[in-house]
């Protein structure tokens, strides 16, 4: 059972901050602070709910504490199923934001929420609504349609394969067909940021920078992808590079986790982007997405587009 803030406004009784009534008032304090910060929240869509989750996990994270019970209801399009996800309300009550295009749908759910006095949320409508004012006309209504099997999911989809093909300086000979290139030394989260440049349809390619040895001719002389260079701060690399090794069963102390060695590392990288006039992005408190929207940006730069 998940409690509710009461409506009364007040707090719990005063005391004198001192003996056994003012300890037990302070744990229940702490007890109720912990249940509040508990709470269920019920997500559904008409599609495959990436989009509403997103926009929960972004606001959560602005609520320090806040420990979301997440009911994730996906591909909601009929009636029958609107009336499980109100009857999931009613046995687990909280916060419902949804993403539903069909009429019909978003008012028995709206219908039923308002029944069980909780909040239900249309997190798209403000937007849809200004684009529609915008553009003057109505917007389609039809659930699902960012995931139809259209050219731009199949590009999405070759560019995950050459980023998988082209993962950790595989195939260079591919180099120069890639959209982007990142280069850096181990641990600066190359693959990862490849891959979630492919899911935006970005062909990424990525190849390590291993001191003592040179760097592939294809990259040095491709012409077409944007190549970047990735930096992080090397005490930072340590306890990442300590990690992998603690993962893999392998503790022998070498350069790959020497302090001296991977300072060195990552000046010497560094001065092989300046040579080669390759943009630099520090990683060391950047997200994934992060890394990301700075390739955008300087993608962006690169075809003389303004857009941000």
């Amino acid at each position: 059972m998940v409690l509710a803030p009461t409506r009364r406004s007040g707090s719990f009784p005063r005391t004198d901050g001192n003996g056994p009534q003012a300890a037990a008032d302070n744990r229940l304090t702490a007890q109720v602070s912990k249940m509040l910060s508990r709470f269920h929240i019920h997500l559904v869509s008409d599609s495959t709910a990436n989009t509403v989750h997103s926009v929960a996990r972004a606001c959560l994270v602005q609520f320090d504490g806040a420990q979301a019970i997440e009911h994730v209801w996906s591909m909601v399009r009929t009636r029958s199923q609107i009336d499980r996800v109100v009857a999931a309300v009613e046995a687990n009550p909280g916060l419902v934001l949804f993403t539903l295009v069909n009429e019909n749908l978003r008012q028995a759910l709206q219908e039923g929420c308002r029944r069980l006095q909780v909040p239900a949320i249309p997190v798209l409508d403000p937007v849809i609504g200004a684009l529609a004012s915008y553009l003057g006309r109505e917007s389609r209504g039809m659930p699902g349609k960012q995931h139809l099997l259209d050219s731009e999911y199949f590009a999405r989809i070759d560019a995950m394969t050459f980023a998988i093909n082209h993962d950790d300086g595989q195939s260079p000979w591919g180099i120069n067909d890639a959209d982007v290139c990142l280069v850096g030394v181990s641990r600066t989260s190359k693959t990862p940021t490849c891959l979630y440049l492919a899911n935006r349809g970005v062909k990424a390619a990525n190849v390590p920078f291993v001191p003592r040895i040179a760097l592939p001719g294809e990259l040095l002389t491709a012409a077409k992808p944007l190549i970047v260079g990735l930096t992080n701060d090397p005490e930072r690399l340590i306890l990442l590079r300590r990690n992998r090794l603690t993962m893999l069963e392998h503790d022998e102390s070498t350069d790959y986790t020497d302090i001296e060695a991977v300072r060195l590392e990552v000046r010497e990288a560094r001065r092989v982007f300046a040579e080669q006039h390759w943009p630099v992005i520090d990683v060391t408190r950047r997200s994934i997405e992060e890394t990301a929207a700075a390739i955008y940006k300087l993608l962006a730069r690169r075809h003389g587009d303004d857009a941000e």
